[in-house]
């Protein structure tokens, strides 16, 4: 559960936001808007690992898994900020 939480931490110091949780509270959904698509993260208190996904191009959809909140966060702080259109 403490690590679940530090990956929330991180991906929310990232700009995620929580948009979904299954009913049985295993699976948390999370997003962020970038000017080009959404990214979206998925946090599997099973695995304990998070999951980003994110596009680089039109259809082309990439996926990175972290089995660590300090990966996660030094991964989203090495990106770019890419600020969605308002």
């Amino acid at each position: 559960m403490e690590k679940l939480q530090a990956f929330q931490a991180a991906a929310r110091e990232g700009g995620f936001i929580a948009v979904e949780e299954s009913a049985d509270g295993t699976v948390m959904w999370l997003k962020k808007e970038t000017a080009v698509a959404e990214d979206r993260m998925c946090l599997d208190s099973m695995t304990s690992s998070a999951t980003v996904y994110w596009a680089t191009i039109p259809w082309k959809i990439n996926s990175r898994t972290f089995r660590a909140a300090a990966a996660l966060q030094e991964w989203i702080m090495s990106r770019p900020a890419i600020a969605a259109h308002s």
